[in-house]
């Protein structure tokens, strides 16, 4: 890969990004049944590994979390919050307020107000005697289909729409692409169970009827082209009506109430720590809390997005690849026990801190786990690394050929290292040697920059109380159990024996 095109990758891997970019995370689902060839292969897989690892039930088939795990057809869904309430109440304010700090991922914002029906010409004459506040005048229709594609990672194009001359602009959408989050905001985006339903956290920001009428006048007058005697007629006749009938009543669906709308940054900080666990939870970390995957920044999907380009040139690929190794193991150890320890600074005054375990060795699998090393080294002076050497033939039937380990390794915890955990038929035996020369399992992190769905249920299953941790989950496993989308062969690709 040529430099310069490295450096744009990167470049465009900062800053603050909306929109306008691919949802490239997969949220595994479950589908009944393969809906094409490919999906019918990785279910084959899929049930293949769950065999070898004894979790196939008495009916012949894989076990629901083998197969919900599996498909690398199935979609990672975004995170789609609602933001109800008043009219003029804040709530743009407040989705504006939770985009700036979600700055690290790709989040887009749709209004209700771009699904308003269109008047006729009938309509248009007589516009102060319609009600802009009633369920009937947004085309809810519309708006599900819109907001279905988005949940399925797909781009939609939304309507705009022409508030003085009450109308959509025909020839004119805003194309909006999938995202991280997507954030839905309107008056009336509670009122319909199935909008409703498309959420995964509802917000109803609550503001007093003074502020939002003075608020609503200003907006009206300012940004729409109307006068102040037909705002207030329209508040009087329609707005504060639908308000106490469908607005207002709706509030009882919202997870969150926020008081004072923006002002309140409190409740907007609290929200966006709760979204941000949400997004950097993976679905298997909600089965197996074991499992801790390196909370992503658009530095690590840049690196990432360098390292799975088969065209990367080997240099390259071992500095990103070290870059990202780094990360994983500083977050491993994050994971040791610690003891408090109280110290002196240079200026005599008492600093509280903590003291990592000392007992500590790394466990490398050859060849590839050896890559990992120069990072473990650098963030643990000194520290003794063993080797596991296990032959792989085909799928099933590892045979451990070769181990040098520490003799004191019962004594310590050990970060077992592997890039790429796949089946996790090698990981298991290693993992078992380690116990078997006394190592308690709890002792045990294991870390790679990448692991596949069908390894990580295979070691966790096997061992539920070790730690894993990763940069990122893949899809899956390709017929031939490759990881998909994958590295490729990790080792000759680091050490340059790949040609």
């Amino acid at each position: 890969m040529p430099e310069k095109a490295v450096d744009d990758v990167m470049e465009s891997a900062v800053g603050a990004h909306f929109s306008g970019l691919r949802l490239e995370a997969l949220r595994l689902s479950s589908p009944s049944a393969p809906s094409s060839p490919s999906s019918a292969k990785a279910a084959a897989a899929a049930a293949a590994v769950a065999h070898s690892n004894g979790v196939v039930y008495g009916n012949g088939v894989a076990s629901a979390d083998a197969a919900e795990l599996a498909s690398p057809s199935a979609l990672r869904q975004p995170f789609v919050i609602g933001v109800s309430g008043g009219t003029a109440s804040g709530k743009t304010t407040v989705c504006d307020m939770i985009i700036q700090q979600l700055h690290d991922h790709r989040v887009v914002l749709v209004n209700q107000d771009s699904f308003y029906r269109g008047l006729t010409a009938e309509e248009s004459a007589r516009a102060q005697d319609y009600n802009f506040d009633h369920p009937d005048a947004f085309d809810t229709e519309q708006l599900l289909e819109c907001m279905g594609q988005l949940k399925r990672a797909q781009p939609v194009n939304v309507p705009i729409y022409d508030f003085k001359n009450h109308r959509r602009c025909s020839e004119s959408f805003r194309k909006v692409n999938a995202s991280d989050v997507i954030i839905l905001e309107g008056i009336l985006v509670f009122h319909d169970q199935r909008v409703r339903n498309l959420m995964d956290m509802k917000i109803f920001v609550d503001t007093d009827a003074d502020i939002r009428l003075a608020r609503r006048i200003r907006r009206d007058t300012v940004e729409r082209g109307r006068d102040v005697s037909s705002v207030l007629e329209q508040y009087g006749r329609f707005v504060k009506p639908a308000f106490d009938d469908f607005v207002l009543p709706s509030k009882k669906y919202a997870d969150v109430i926020i008081p004072r709308g923006g002002d309140n940054h409190v409740a907007i900080d609290l929200i966006v720590q709760h979204i941000r666990t949400k997004l950097g939870q993976h679905d298997l970390c909600k089965i197996y809390p074991n499992v801790y995957v390196v909370q992503s920044t658009f530095q690590i999907r840049g690196m990432h997005t360098l390292i799975r380009d088969r065209d990367i040139t080997t240099p390259d690929f071992v500095f990103y690849s070290d870059r990202l190794i780094r990360l994983v193991v500083e977050h491993g150890l994050g994971h040791l026990p610690f003891t408090e320890k109280q110290i002196i600074t240079p200026t005599g005054s008492i600093y509280m801190g903590v003291e990592f375990c000392k007992k500590l060795c790394g466990v490398s699998i050859v060849r590839s786990g050896e890559s990992m090393e120069n990072a473990l080294r650098a963030c643990c002076k000194g520290i003794k690394i063993g080797k596991i050497l296990i032959h792989r033939v085909g799928d099933n039937g590892q045979q451990l050929i070769y181990h040098k380990l520490p003799m004191d390794i019962a004594e310590r915890h050990v970060l077992l290292l592997d890039p790429v955990l796949g089946t996790g038929n090698s990981a298991n035996q290693a993992i078992e040697l380690l116990i078997r020369k006394g190592v308690p399992e709890e002792r045990i992190i294991f870390l790679n920059l990448i692991s596949a769905p069908e390894g990580i249920q295979c070691v966790c299953k096997r061992f539920p109380r070790l730690k894993i941790v990763t940069s990122e989950i893949d899809t899956g496993l390709s017929e031939e159990f490759r990881v998909i989308p994958g590295l490729g062969e990790y080792g000759d690709r680091y050490f340059g024996t790949d040609n």
